[in-house]
């Protein structure tokens, strides 16, 4: 019987050092930080928002009680025109028209789809910054509208006017207008 028996060398590993020395600064190598100077923060300007629906409230009421129009006319509300020294939130003021002229029983709105869709198919941005009379006026035509509504805020941005201005869009007549007073909370 033959016995065959296989070994290897056992070598000894190498040890490797079982931690690695930081190497830390010293007060000598870094300058020390400067200390800030306590500052004062200016105050943030308090912004007055405009409350919309109690400023066209009053303008819509007198437009509906001096137009006599037939039942059912269809009216379009055209996006109202900054004219002031700032900014404004025109949609929130647009939307507060519409919405003080929903169910009134002399005007059917055209809806913003309608108007959407009419921007698009000639071209038109929704955000045309151009207003004009004559562009509403185009406008209410495609749809198919008798009237249109056109709105401008003016003035100084911290006390503005909003004027009002119902248009046949057959003549382009001003058939009323008014302005009055933007109330600020």
């Amino acid at each position: 019987m033959t016995l065959i028996l296989l070994t290897g060398c056992v070598t000894k590993q190498q040890q490797r050092p079982a931690h690695v020395e930081l190497i830390r600064p010293t007060e000598a190598t870094q300058p020390p930080l400067p200390i800030p100077k306590p500052q004062i923060v200016p105050q943030l300007p308090k912004f007055k928002t405009i409350n919309w629906d109690v400023s066209v409230q009053p303008l819509v009421s007198q437009m509906l009680h001096s137009v006599n129009s037939s039942s059912n006319s269809l009216l379009m509300v055209d996006c109202i025109k900054n004219s002031t020294n700032g900014t404004l939130q025109k949609e929130k003021a647009t939307n507060a028209i519409q919405n003080a002229l929903v169910n009134n029983g002399k005007f059917t709105l055209v809806t913003n789809d309608q108007l959407a869709q009419t921007r698009q198919m000639l071209g038109l941005s929704t955000n045309d910054s151009f207003h004009s009379r004559s562009k509403a006026i185009g406008l209410a035509r495609t749809l198919k509208a008798q009237y249109v509504l056109y709105s401008t805020v003016q003035g100084d941005a911290k006390t503005p006017t909003l004027q009002m201005q119902l248009m046949s869009v057959k003549t382009g007549e001003i058939i009323w207008s008014s302005q009055g007073v933007v109330t600020l909370n």
